[in-house]
Protein backbone atom coordinates (compact mmCIF):
# COMPACT_ATOMS: atom_id res chain seq x y z
CA UNK A 1 0.00 0.00 0.00
CA UNK A 2 2.85 2.26 0.85
CA UNK A 3 4.59 1.76 -2.26
CA UNK A 4 1.40 1.95 -4.05
CA UNK A 5 1.10 5.66 -2.96
CA UNK A 6 4.26 6.35 -3.23
CA UNK A 7 4.06 5.68 -7.30
CA UNK A 8 0.38 7.82 -7.19
CA UNK A 9 2.78 10.74 -5.92
CA UNK A 10 5.31 9.97 -8.69
CA UNK A 11 2.46 9.63 -11.75
CA UNK A 12 0.74 12.93 -10.41
CA UNK A 13 4.35 14.76 -10.58
CA UNK A 14 5.14 14.54 -14.06
CA UNK A 15 1.24 14.49 -15.25
CA UNK A 16 0.03 17.68 -13.30
CA UNK A 17 2.87 19.99 -14.89
CA UNK A 18 1.36 18.96 -18.38
CA UNK A 19 -2.24 20.01 -17.08
CA UNK A 20 -1.00 23.10 -15.87
CA UNK A 21 0.61 23.93 -19.13
CA UNK A 22 -1.33 22.72 -21.16
CA UNK A 23 -3.45 25.13 -23.47
CA UNK A 24 -6.45 23.38 -25.03
CA UNK A 25 -7.15 26.52 -27.55
CA UNK A 26 -3.46 26.52 -28.82
CA UNK A 27 -2.25 23.13 -27.67
CA UNK A 28 1.18 23.72 -29.81
CA UNK A 29 1.96 26.83 -27.81
CA UNK A 30 3.54 26.40 -24.68
CA UNK A 31 4.50 29.52 -21.84
CA UNK A 32 8.06 28.64 -22.54
CA UNK A 33 7.86 29.24 -25.99
CA UNK A 34 7.72 33.32 -25.46
CA UNK A 35 10.76 33.19 -22.80
CA UNK A 36 12.70 31.51 -25.67
CA UNK A 37 11.97 34.27 -28.09
CA UNK A 38 12.51 37.03 -25.56
CA UNK A 39 16.04 35.29 -24.90
CA UNK A 40 16.75 35.72 -28.93
CA UNK A 41 15.81 39.38 -28.14
CA UNK A 42 18.49 39.66 -25.42
CA UNK A 43 20.67 37.42 -26.86
CA UNK A 44 20.39 40.22 -30.05
CA UNK A 45 21.18 43.21 -27.92
CA UNK A 46 23.18 41.77 -24.97
CA UNK A 47 25.98 40.32 -27.72
CA UNK A 48 25.50 43.47 -30.19
CA UNK A 49 26.38 45.80 -27.06
CA UNK A 50 29.38 43.82 -26.50
CA UNK A 51 30.72 43.84 -29.74
CA UNK A 52 30.25 47.27 -30.12
CA UNK A 53 31.40 48.12 -27.36
CA UNK A 54 34.92 46.09 -27.50
CA UNK A 55 35.42 47.89 -31.03
CA UNK A 56 34.94 51.12 -30.37
CA UNK A 57 37.17 50.97 -27.07
CA UNK A 58 40.16 48.90 -29.06
CA UNK A 59 40.04 51.46 -32.00
CA UNK A 60 39.69 54.59 -30.14
CA UNK A 61 42.98 53.19 -28.71
CA UNK A 62 44.14 54.05 -32.08
CA UNK A 63 42.37 57.10 -32.40
CA UNK A 64 44.15 58.46 -29.22
CA UNK A 65 47.80 57.41 -30.84
CA UNK A 66 46.25 59.10 -33.94
CA UNK A 67 45.24 61.96 -31.66
CA UNK A 68 49.25 62.17 -30.75
CA UNK A 69 50.75 61.55 -33.68
CA UNK A 70 48.97 63.99 -36.30
CA UNK A 71 45.78 65.72 -34.68
CA UNK A 72 44.84 66.90 -37.97
CA UNK A 73 43.64 63.87 -39.31
CA UNK A 74 41.48 62.72 -36.14
CA UNK A 75 38.31 62.89 -37.98
CA UNK A 76 38.66 60.81 -40.70
CA UNK A 77 40.60 58.01 -37.80
CA UNK A 78 36.94 58.16 -36.39
CA UNK A 79 35.68 55.93 -38.63
CA UNK A 80 36.69 52.64 -37.36
CA UNK A 81 34.79 53.45 -33.78
CA UNK A 82 31.96 54.87 -36.20
CA UNK A 83 31.55 51.43 -37.63
CA UNK A 84 31.87 49.41 -34.48
CA UNK A 85 29.42 51.44 -33.24
CA UNK A 86 26.86 50.79 -35.76
CA UNK A 87 26.93 47.19 -34.59
CA UNK A 88 25.02 47.93 -31.43
CA UNK A 89 22.15 49.52 -33.71
CA UNK A 90 21.74 46.59 -35.31
CA UNK A 91 21.32 44.28 -32.65
CA UNK A 92 18.62 46.95 -30.85
CA UNK A 93 16.55 46.75 -34.25
CA UNK A 94 16.86 42.79 -34.35
CA UNK A 95 15.95 42.77 -30.77
CA UNK A 96 13.27 45.16 -31.44
CA UNK A 97 11.33 43.23 -34.66
CA UNK A 98 12.06 39.92 -32.57
CA UNK A 99 10.33 41.67 -29.55
CA UNK A 100 7.48 43.16 -31.72
CA UNK A 101 6.67 39.56 -33.08
CA UNK A 102 5.91 37.62 -29.74
CA UNK A 103 2.71 37.33 -28.81
CA UNK A 104 1.52 34.97 -26.36
CA UNK A 105 -2.13 35.11 -26.36
CA UNK A 106 -2.56 35.63 -29.67
CA UNK A 107 -0.69 31.97 -30.20
CA UNK A 108 3.04 31.76 -29.83
CA UNK A 109 4.51 28.35 -30.93
CA UNK A 110 7.99 26.88 -29.90
CA UNK A 111 8.96 26.72 -33.29
CA UNK A 112 8.58 30.33 -33.63
CA UNK A 113 10.01 31.14 -30.26
CA UNK A 114 13.08 29.01 -31.39
CA UNK A 115 13.10 30.92 -34.83
CA UNK A 116 13.65 34.23 -32.66
CA UNK A 117 16.51 32.24 -30.52
CA UNK A 118 18.41 31.50 -33.36
CA UNK A 119 17.85 34.86 -35.13
CA UNK A 120 19.06 36.39 -32.18
CA UNK A 121 21.69 34.89 -31.31
CA UNK A 122 22.82 34.68 -34.86
CA UNK A 123 22.38 38.28 -35.34
CA UNK A 124 24.49 39.13 -31.29
CA UNK A 125 27.06 36.57 -32.04
CA UNK A 126 28.14 37.83 -35.48
CA UNK A 127 28.10 41.74 -34.22
CA UNK A 128 29.97 40.77 -31.46
CA UNK A 129 32.32 39.16 -33.84
CA UNK A 130 32.59 41.87 -36.31
CA UNK A 131 32.99 44.53 -33.24
CA UNK A 132 36.13 42.21 -32.27
CA UNK A 133 37.43 42.35 -35.75
CA UNK A 134 36.50 45.98 -36.77
CA UNK A 135 38.38 46.83 -33.45
CA UNK A 136 41.58 45.23 -33.86
CA UNK A 137 41.98 46.13 -37.53
CA UNK A 138 40.59 49.55 -37.23
CA UNK A 139 43.42 50.17 -34.02
CA UNK A 140 46.18 49.04 -36.34
CA UNK A 141 44.96 51.17 -39.56
CA UNK A 142 44.59 53.69 -37.36
CA UNK A 143 48.05 53.88 -36.32
CA UNK A 144 49.36 53.02 -39.81
CA UNK A 145 46.92 55.84 -40.76
CA UNK A 146 48.76 58.28 -38.56
CA UNK A 147 52.00 57.12 -39.90
CA UNK A 148 51.24 57.08 -43.72
CA UNK A 149 47.99 59.14 -44.87
CA UNK A 150 47.81 56.70 -48.08
CA UNK A 151 46.97 53.97 -46.42
CA UNK A 152 42.94 55.50 -45.42
CA UNK A 153 41.75 53.89 -48.34
CA UNK A 154 42.70 50.54 -47.12
CA UNK A 155 41.66 51.22 -43.45
CA UNK A 156 38.21 51.48 -45.00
Amino acid sequence: KKSQKKFQILIMSFIVPLLVTFDPVHPYCPPSAAFFGMMGAAAAIIFANLGSAYGTAKAGVGVAHLGIMNISLLMKGLVPCIMAGVLGIYGLIVAIIIGSGINAKAGYSSYKGYAHLSAGLSCGLSALAAGMSIGIAGDAGVRAYAKQEGIFVALL
